[in-house]
C-alpha cells in the first residue's frame, strides 16, 4: 500500500467519524425536541427563578463551542429573560444570591432597572447575601429595591464607597531598559500613563476622581430611593462600614437576618403551595425563542460587545472572548437596513474601543442604514468609550446608565522597544530592512524623531476626524466638543450634562425611545431580530432542539470543554497585537 493511499484511508476514517458524530447530534436533537414538545417545557405552575449574581457577568456571553449553547449567563440574558418571566403567569417571583463584589456599578444599575421592571409586573423579589463583600456598591445597588433582603447571621456589610487602584510600571521598565513610546490626544487619554508615569498626572487624577465621585453619588441616590431611606442615613452607614448585620438591619438597609435555606423557604412560601425554585439558566433555555411577539413591529438588535477589531469575527470556532469585528458588524448592519421587516435598529454597545479603522467602518455602515429612514437608538452598557463611543455617532438617540463609562474622545498610539531589555539577558536583536521606515513597527528599535513626527501627524488627523464626527452626530459646536473631548472618560450622568448622551436608563429605556421614533405606543410589544445572525450547522441543531433539557445538558458539556484551560491556551496563543492607531480606553476604574 502506498503512503498516499494510507494517508487517504486515515483522512477518510476521520471524516467518517466526524460525520457519524454529526448524525448522532442531529438524532439526539430531534428526539429531544420531540420529547420536549410532548411533555412541555417542564416549568412548574408556581415557579420562583433562582439567579446567582456572585460570579460576575459580562454584558454579552462569549460564544460557546462552534457557536453552540447558551454558555454563561450575561447581563443581557438576565434583562431579556426577566422580561419573558414578567409575562409568564407561572413565574411568581425571583430569588437572587448576591454579595461577592463582582458587579460594577453600571452593571448593577442595568440589573436594577430590569428587576424593578419585573416587580412592576406584580412579581416579588427576595435577595440573599451571606455578606456584602468589597467596598464597591454595584452588588447592593442591583438588589436594593428587593422586597426582602436577607443576610446571614454574624456577617458584615462591607460596602463603603468607590475606589480604584492603578499600578504604574515606569520604574520597572527603567530597570530593564525598556522604552515605551506613546502618543495620546490629549492629556486625559491616560491609558498609557501606567507605562510612562510613576504616579497620576493632574489630568489623570482629576478625571478618575470625578468618575468615582459620580459613581458614588448615583449609587447612594438610587439605593436610598429603593430602600426609602434618608440619604444622610445611608451615607452614615456606608461611612461606618464594615458594619455588623444587626446594624444594617436596624438602619433599614436589609429586612431579614437568616441563612440561605431560610430565605429560600420564604421565597417558596410567598409563591404559594407547591411552588418550586427553578434555576434561571434552565428557565431561559426552556422559554428562549418561545415568547416572540409575532406580528409586532420588528427592531433589529445588534449587540456590539468587546474590543473593536478589523476583519471578520472568528466566533465560528470555540472562543473565550467576544469582539466587534469590523467586517462582520458592517455586514450585519447592512443586512438589518435592507430587511423590510425591520423598523428601527437598536445598537447595544459595551466596548472600550479598539481599531480606529474598524470603528470608522462600522460608523459608515450605521450612517448608511440611517439614511434608509430607519431610526437608530444606542443603549450603552458598562462602557462605551473611545471607539465604543465613536460608533454611536450615527444614532438618533443615545441612552446610558448613570454609571456608564463613556466619552474618551481621543486617540492613543504607541509601542514598546525591547531591544536593550533583551541585551540584559544576553539576547542581541539585529534588524535588516529595505525601504525607508520598514522597521516602523519594530519592537526592538524605538521611533526616531522623524518617525515620531509622522505618528503625531496621524494622531492629530484621527483626533480631528473624531471630534468633527462627534460635532456632526451630536449636533454640537466643534469648540464645545473639544472642551469635553481631550480623551476624557465621563460617567453617563456627567455625559448627559455635557450633551454626549440623550437619556439616562437601561436597555428598556432605549427600547422605549425606539418605539417612540417609529410611532409605537409605549405599552405595545416589539419583536427583536438579532444581528449578526447565528450561523453554522451546529447552530441549526441548537435551534431545532431549543428547550430540550437533554440537549441543554449536552450543550453545557461541550461549552465547558470549549472553556477548558488547554483549549483556552490554544486559542489565546493565536491572538496577536497590531501597531495601528487605536481609539481605546484602557485601565478604567473597576
Amino acid at each position: 500500500m502506498s503512503v498516499l493511499n494510507w494517508l487517504w484511508r486515515v483522512v477518510r476514517g476521520v471524516l467518517n467519524a466526524v460525520a457519524g458524530v454529526v448524525v448522532f447530534l442531529i438524532f439526539v436533537a430531534v428526539i429531544a425536541g420531540i420529547a420536549a414538545a410532548i411533555r412541555g417545557d417542564g416549568i412548574p405552575a408556581r415557579t420562583v427563578l433562582d439567579l446567582d449574581l456572585r460570579n460576575g457577568m459580562d454584558d454579552k456571553a462569549a460564544p460557546g463551542l462552534l457557536a453552540l449553547g447558551a454558555g454563561k449567563l450575561s447581563i443581557m440574558d438576565v434583562v431579556l429573560t426577566l422580561d419573558t418571566a414578567s409575562r409568564d403567569n407561572r413565574v411568581r417571583g425571583l430569588f437572587i444570591r448576591v454579595g461577592s463584589g463582582d458587579l460594577s456599578l453600571p452593571k448593577g444599575e442595568e440589573l436594577r432597572d430590569a428587576i424593578r421592571r419585573f416587580q412592576r409586573a406584580g412579581k416579588f423579589v427576595i435577595a440573599d447575601s451571606q455578606t456584602f463583600y468589597s467596598g464597591g456598591l454595584g452588588d447592593y445597588t442591583a438588589v436594593a429595591g428587593a422586597d426582602q433582603i436577607w443576610m446571614q447571621p454574624v456577617s458584615s456589610f462591607f460596602a463603603t464607597g468607590t475606589s480604584t487602584t492603578t499600578l504604574f510600571f515606569k520604574g520597572l521598565f527603567d530597570k530593564v531598559n525598556a522604552v515605551p513610546q506613546f502618543v495620546q490626544r490629549y492629556e486625559y487619554k491616560n491609558a498609557a500613563n501606567i507605562f510612562t508615569e510613576t504616579d497620576y498626572t493632574p489630568a489623570h487624577r482629576e478625571a478618575t476622581t470625578r468618575v468615582l465621585q459620580s459613581w458614588y453619588d448615583s449609587a447612594v441616590s438610587e439605593e436610598a430611593a429603593d430602600r426609602h431611606l434618608d440619604r444622610a442615613v445611608l451615607i452614615d452607614v456606608l461611612n461606618r462600614s464594615p458594619s455588623m448585620v444587626e446594624t444594617v438591619k436596624e438602619k433599614g438597609l436589609i429586612t431579614n437576618i437568616g441563612y440561605e435555606d431560610e430565605a429560600r423557604e420564604a421565597a417558596t412560601a410567598k409563591a404559594g403551595a407547591g411552588a418550586r425554585i427553578i434555576d434561571f439558566a434552565r428557565y431561559r433555555g426552556a422559554t428562549r425563542n418561545r415568547d416572540q411577539a409575532f406580528g409586532a413591529p420588528t427592531i433589529a438588535f445588534i449587540h456590539a460587545s468587546g474590543d473593536i477589531v478589523e476583519g471578520k469575527d472568528n466566533a465560528a470556532i470555540a472562543q473565550a472572548s467576544t469582539q466587534i469585528a469590523g467586517d462582520t458588524y458592517a455586514e450585519a448592519i447592512r443586512a438589518a437596513a435592507q430587511d423590510r421587516d425591520v423598523k428601527a435598529i437598536l445598537l447595544r454597545i459595551d466596548s472600550p474601543g479598539g481599531s480606529a479603522i474598524a470603528s470608522d467602518q462600522i460608523l459608515h455602515a450605521l450612517k448608511r442604514a440611517r439614511a434608509t429612514g430607519k431610526p437608530i437608538v444606542v443603549s450603552m452598557g458598562s462602557v462605551a468609550a473611545s471607539g465604543g463611543y465613536f460608533i454611536a455617532m450615527a444614532a438618533d438617540r443615545i441612552v446610558a446608565e448613570p454609571g456608564t463609562l463613556t466619552g474618551s474622545i481621543g486617540v492613543l498610539w504607541g509601542k514598546f522597544a525591547l531591544g536593550k531589555s533583551a541585551q540584559l539577558v544576553g539576547i542581541n536583536a539585529r534588524e535588516l530592512d529595505v525601504g525607508k521606515d520598514a522597521n516602523f513597527d519594530s519592537g526592538v528599535t524605538p521611533w526616531d524623531a522623524d518617525q515620531l513626527q509622522i505618528v503625531n501627524q496621524q494622531a492629530d488627523a484621527v483626533y480631528a476626524d473624531f471630534t468633527q464626527k462627534v460635532a456632526e452626530g451630536r449636533k454640537m459646536p466643534l469648540d464645545k466638543v473639544q472642551q469635553v473631548a481631550r480623551g476624557r472618560v465621563w460617567t453617563g450622568a456627567d455625559a448627559k450634562t455635557y450633551g454626549l448622551v440623550d437619556e439616562l436608563g437601561g436597555f428598556w429605556t432605549a427600547v422605549d425611545e425606539a418605539k417612540r421614533l417609529i410611532g409605537v405606543a409605549p405599552q405595545s410589544r416589539v419583536r427583536f431580530k438579532a444581528y449578526p445572525e447565528q450561523r453554522g450547522f451546529l447552530a441549526s441543531v441548537e435551534r431545532l432542539a431549543d428547550g430540550s433539557s437533554a440537549t441543554a445538558a449536552m450543550i453545557d458539556e461541550l461549552t465547558a470543554l470549549s472553556r477548558s484551560a488547554p483549549v483556552r491556551a490554544l486559542l489565546d496563543s493565536t491572538h496577536a497585537a497590531n501597531g495601528e492607531i487605536q481609539m481605546r480606553a484602557m485601565g478604567l476604574p473597576d
